[in-house]
């Protein structure tokens, strides 16, 4: 009968970590639904922008209220989660506080656990005041409708009840109590439980305890449905992000090398085309849809916080028009997801539902409002790219679509037949100056 806990938390450990396994695989497939893309260069850069971006919140922090506070919260949540290594010690062999023979060291590392518990809590609080008080207009949105507004706040619930935990096992263990070391926070919690009988204490110390760890299982596997996906994602994101200059848009390699030939003096344009050449499907010019973009376009989308600090800063968003870099993201996952439930659902191999990102998901008026300004790349704090989302569409709408807005095709009209973008003969730019 002594060993009934520790089957249960075996059986609790390995179910919550097989669940989070498995939705991991599925995650790694639906990534690996984008094209291929070569990220293998800038290695160094690559190096310091995950050190600076991701472990180092050097993005995070250029909004200084908002970035300590989750300075707080992410190293606060990382460093006590190293107690789970002595929990899940606990747990499956039946000891208690295993790690309580290292002494005075343990004693530091646990009252260093205390008080980031309760910078962590109150960190959470101001964010809820943020978010459902003073109501600041990035997360009130058109695109963050009933679940994006929901998820935001079950997170924060998450993380006050797992930190409230923490400190009331604390609290209600007579033996770490006695111990007068490192209960720096949870001596000032003790005196709640004072009136209740030793046997009262244990079963609220064993129920917090499991409620605790059984939590933190639970919120991994919540991540998967997240937008807290970022906690893992945000490494890899910022390593396999834009290093090239955010000005710089990649050229498609087909017209890249169709112009070539149209310049090589030697190049025979009438020349037959290579043996098998006539069978392949031609490359699609953009996206039209999820796999139609690169994987680590796809990467971007699950690493997405929803924060909006992207669309707060596009002027096509402050001007009143409908896109939201955001909602470009968050629609891409959307898709995504789709995408992978029907894998799902046909054993393996998509079945065409009659859907597309473009259209059902992201709207042309949405697309032809950006300014490619590159605002929305600067201000994400991991990294994500929408601009480029939004230019493979629309790469997609003029070259695939011949759908470019009016404006645009007498742009390009005039520049074909005037070598500019204004409709006046080339004779004439010069008349300005007779006026």
């Amino acid at each position: 009968m002594n060993y009934i806990p520790n089957i249960l938390f075996a059986i609790a450990l390995i179910a919550g970590i097989g669940y989070f396994a498995m939705n991991v695989k599925k995650l790694v497939r639906n990534i690996k639904l984008g094209k291929d893309v070569d990220v293998s260069d800038n290695k160094e850069q690559r190096w310091k922008n995950m050190t600076m971006i991701a472990l180092g919140q050097s993005k995070m922090v250029k909004r200084p209220v908002a970035g300590i506070l989750h300075v707080i919260v992410y190293v606060g949540f990382v460093i006590i989660n190293i107690e789970v290594l002595e929990i899940i010690i606990d747990g499956l062999f039946g000891t208690h506080r295993a790690l309580s023979s290292m002494g005075s060291l343990y004693g530091f590392l646990i009252g260093s656990f205390e008080v980031l518990a309760a910078l962590v809590f109150v960190s959470v609080v101001v964010f809820w005041i943020r978010r459902n008080v003073i109501k600041l207009k990035r997360f009130w949105k058109a695109e963050m409708t009933s679940w994006p507004k929901n998820d935001g706040n079950i997170i924060l619930y998450f993380e006050m009840v797992l930190m409230t935990l923490f400190l009331v096992m604390n609290a209600t263990d007579v033996h770490f109590q006695d111990m007068q070391s490192g209960n720096v926070i949870s001596q000032f919690i003790a005196p709640l439980f004072s009136g209740l009988s030793e046997a009262s204490l244990h079963v609220i110390e064993r129920s917090a305890w499991w409620l605790h760890i059984l939590g933190i299982l639970v919120f991994l596997n919540y991540l998967y449905f997240s937008k807290h996906l970022h906690i893992l994602l945000a490494f890899p994101n910022t390593f396999y992000g834009r290093v090239k200059p955010k000005g710089q848009f990649d050229n498609l390699e087909a017209v890249t090398n169709e112009v070539k030939m149209m310049m090589d003096p030697n190049a025979d344009s009438f020349a037959a085309p290579a043996e098998g050449a006539e069978d392949e499907v031609p490359a699609k010019f953009g996206a039209s849809d999820v796999q139609d973009l690169n994987w680590v376009q796809l990467l971007n989308a699950y690493t997405c916080t929803e924060c909006g600090r992207c669309t707060s800063e596009c002027p096509a968003n402050l001007t009143g028009k409908k896109l939201s870099p955001r909602k470009i993201m968050m629609d891409t996952r959307d898709r995504l997801e789709e995408v992978g439930k029907n894998i799902d659902a046909n054993n393996g191999t998509f079945k065409d539902d009659g859907k597309q990102l473009l259209d059902d998901y992201i709207t042309r008026e949405e697309l032809w409002a950006c300014t490619s300004c590159n605002a929305c790349v600067e201000a994400c704090p991991v990294s994500i790219d929408p601009l480029s989302i939004i230019v493979d569409m629309r790469r997609y709408l003029v070259m695939e679509q011949s759908a470019a807005p009016v404006e645009l095709n007498n742009m390009m009209t005039n520049i074909e037949n005037n070598g500019a973008p204004w409709p006046y003969n080339q004779m004439d730019r010069l008349n300005w100056k007779d006026e």
